[in-house]
Order: structure tokens, then C-alpha cells, then sequence
């Protein structure tokens, strides 16, 4: 037996073992996600509005455009922050990330009435968010796993599904009975106390022999030849035409179910079931991935976005609205695993993060795109149509299409069918 294929196997009984090490990896990246950017800055920002507004009488639409700000600022900034966690560890990249992070989130405990502070915060907060996040350690991770790969990234993506339920409440909590200052305080110092140091401890690297290409770091695609073919544009076209459609779905789900007649807490379960749906559709998603080809697995979870706006576009009722976003909902939860997944098979694990992240650009471009373009919509109609809401759909549809064209995988995949091509030593480049 060919020693690739012993050492495949040792991997494979390997990863199955609680006792792996990966795993260590992988919990402290789960952690670490779940009080990361990903977590704290879209699920808790809303919830600063108002005392902003009672305590320095800001209008939300200059409050708002602290987000923006934030996120335009790490869409920009992640091709350079994947650049650097290829060139060096993710450990030495994430841990400085973590550090200003939770300092720029603690600094607006001391906000002053000049809006440009809080605009600063924020840019801050933009530079470094994703170091935070996905990005770092999804590559640490990889590196760990070939066989459960798909399940391991999904659990540690799964940090910011539990984020999402579990910090609006503790910053909610904090708000009312300690003030929005000290809330603020309480957000920096949890990314901090949480994040850093199971880190610092636990993520690292796995060090790969040469011939174990799918796990060895320093086999796979330069950026420039990766960019260079439609495989790679392909999966970022999938991600941006994704974004368009859930992001312009989910910003205006709550004002579109309360104009058809739902009640203003039945458009807030709508909401919220989606962190929870997200949340199964990211473990179950990783499981799919190390049983299937990675293409259809990501057909599938499109069609059921493509379903869930569909229902959503003729909801008039909470059960409908409720089952429309469980649909969007799952669907969310296994974009952020497949994407990673695809790029290492395609790629390796050479340039990962750079190309991770430059999928993530095109991600932000669309997720910015959606909801205008549904908002420019109704204030030409003055109401949520059907065909609307069906057109949104559109995007998602097309990926459906375009991932017909996906060749068979390049870098050793992690399942047993004939979907992937196993390359010899002298074919890996």
C-alpha cells in the first residue's frame, strides 16, 4: 500500500478520536468566534441605538453609519489580513487582532458627543475584525483535519450562531441595569477573556509531512494562479450573489412581515429563528461535507435559500414567516463552512486565508448590495411585492447553475467517492 495512503488512513482514525488534538484547535476556535467581530458588532449594535440617541441626541442614520464604516473598513482590510496569516502563524496574527479588538470595543465606555470618535472606534474595530474571525482560524483548523474537516470548520463557524443568541441578551442585561457605557466595557473585556487565551494556548498549526498534501501548508495554489482560473471565480461569484440575496432578504424581513399584518413579536421570532436554524444548518452542513461532493452540498443549501425567499415574498402569516426564515436560516448557517471547505480542496492550504478573504470582499459587496436594492425598490413601489421578493431570489438561483461547471477536486479530498481525484506526490504543485 502506497505510504500516502497509510498515512491518509492513520489521519482518518486520528481525527475520530475525542483524544486528537484538532480538537483542541478547533474548541478554542469555536470560543474564540463566538465574542470574535462576526459576533459582538452585528448582533449587538442595534441594541445601542436608542441610548446613544437619549444620551447625545445622535439621529440613527449617523449612529448607523458606524456599521458601515466598520464593515466597509473589513471589507478592505481582510485580502491584506489573509496575506499575513499565510505568511505567518495564525496564532501570531489572531492574538494582536484580539487585543485591539477588544481595546476599540472597551473605548466606547468613553464616548464623548463628537460623532468622529465613535466613527473611529469602528474603523478600528473594521481593521482587525476579521483576525478575529473566520479567516485566522479557519486556516489554523484546516491544517488539523482532512477526513472531518468539513464537521470541524462547522463547529467552530457555530461560535458565532451561539454568539448570536446569547451575547444581544447579556448586552441587553447590561444596558438596563448597568448602562450602555458599561455595556460597551463588558463587550471588550469577554472578546478579551475569552478569546485570547484559548488562543494563546491552543491554536496552532499542525505540522504536516510533504507528502501529506492535503494537510502540509506549504503545498497548494499561488494566489495569482488561483485567481487565474474560473474554478476560483466561480465559488466568489457564488458568495457575492449569495450575499445579495439573503442580505437583502433578512434587512427588511421584519418590516416586510409586520406590513402584511404580523405582529411586531412574531416578526421578532422570525428574526431570532434564524440564529437558531443557522446554527443546525452549520453542524449538519459539516457533516454533508465530509460525505459529499462539496458542489452539491452547496447546490442544495441554495435551493433552500432559493425556497425560503420564495415563501417569504407571499407570507402572510407567522407560520409562514417562520418557516421561510428557518429555510434562510439554515442556508446561512452553511455558506460561511462551504466556502473555506471548497477553497482548500481546489487550492490547498498555502494561500487559504488570501483566498478566503478575498471571497469574503465579494461577500461584503453583495451582503451591501441586497438590502438597497430591495429598499431603493419599495420606496419606488411603496410596498414589499411579491415579485419583488421573487426576483430576490435570482441571485441565489444562478450559483445553482454556475457550480454545474466545478471540476473534481485538485488537492486530495476527504471522501471515499469518485468525486475526488487523489494526485501523486510529483503531480501536487
Amino acid at each position: 500500500m502506497p505510504e500516502s495512503v497509510v498515512q491518509g488512513n492513520a489521519v482518518q482514525l486520528e481525527e475520530s478520536s475525542l483524544a486528537y488534538p484538532g480538537w483542541k484547535v478547533v474548541l478554542a476556535g469555536f470560543f474564540g468566534i463566538m465574542v470574535s467581530f462576526a459576533a459582538i458588532v452585528p448582533y449587538t449594535f442595534g441594541l445601542f441605538l436608542k441610548p446613544l440617541n437619549a444620551a447625545f441626541g445622535w439621529h440613527r442614520e449617523a449612529t448607523s453609519a458606524g456599521f458601515s464604516i466598520a464593515a466597509l473598513t473589513v471589507a478592505a482590510a481582510s485580502p491584506g489580513l489573509g496575506f499575513l496569516l499565510d505568511r505567518f502563524s495564525p496564532r501570531r496574527i489572531i492574538l494582536p487582532c484580539i487585543v485591539v479588538f477588544s481595546a476599540g470595543y472597551a473605548s466606547l465606555a468613553l464616548l464623548t458627543p463628537h460623532l468622529i470618535h465613535f466613527y473611529l472606534a469602528f474603523f478600528i474595530i473594521g481593521l482587525v475584525g476579521n483576525g478575529t474571525a473566520y479567516i485566522g482560524y479557519s486556516r489554523a483548523i484546516s491544517t488539523w483535519f482532512n477526513r472531518r474537516r468539513g464537521f470541524a470548520l462547522s463547529i467552530m463557524l457555530a461560535g458565532s450562531a451561539l454568539g448570536a443568541m446569547i451575547l444581544p441578551v447579556v448586552a441587553q442585561s447590561a444596558i438596563t441595569h448597568l448602562g450602555w457605557r458599561n455595556a460597551y466595557l463588558l463587550l471588550g473585556v469577554l472578546a478579551f477573556a475569552v478569546g485570547f487565551p484559548l488562543t494563546a494556548i491552543f491554536v496552532r498549526e499542525r505540522p504536516a509531512a510533504p507528502q501529506e498534501a492535503d494537510l502540509c501548508t506549504d503545498i497548494g495554489e499561488p494566489v495569482a494562479k488561483a485567481l487565474a482560473t474560473p474554478t476560483f471565480w466561480i465559488i466568489a461569484a457564488t458568495v457575492c450573489l449569495y450575499a445579495i440575496s439573503v442580505n437583502g432578504a433578512i434587512a427588511h424581513l421584519s418590516a416586510l412581515l409586520t406590513d402584511r399584518g404580523v405582529s411586531t413579536a412574531g416578526a421578532a421570532w422570525s428574526v431570532s429563528i434564524i440564529g437558531a436554524t443557522g446554527l443546525v444548518g452549520r453542524l449538519l452542513t459539516g457533516l454533508f461535507l465530509d460525505r459529499f461532493f462539496g458542489p452539491r452540498v452547496s447546490q442544495i443549501m441554495l435551493l433552500m435559500t432559493v425556497a425560503g425567499i420564495v415563501l417569504l415574498s407571499v407570507a402572510n402569516t407567522l407560520t409562514a414567516g417562520l418557516i421561510a426564515a428557518g429555510l434562510i436560516g439554515f442556508s446561512m448557517g452553511s455558506e460561511g463552512d462551504i466556502t473555506p471547505y471548497l477553497l482548500s480542496r481546489y487550492f490547498g492550504l498555502r494561500r487559504i486565508s488570501t483566498l478566503y478573504a478575498l471571497t469574503w470582499t465579494t461577500y461584503a459587496i453583495g451582503g451591501a448590495t441586497g438590502p438597497l436594492l430591495v429598499g431603493r425598490v419599495f420606496d419606488t413601489l411603496g410596498s414589499y411585492r411579491p415579485i419583488t421578493i421573487q426576483l430576490l431570489a435570482l441571485p441565489a438561483l444562478i450559483p445553482c447553475l454556475l457550480m454545474f461547471a466545478l471540476p473534481r477536486y485538485t488537492i486530495h479530498g476527504n471522501t471515499t467517492k469518485p468525486t475526488a481525484i487523489i494526485p501523486a506526490p510529483a503531480e501536487i504543485t
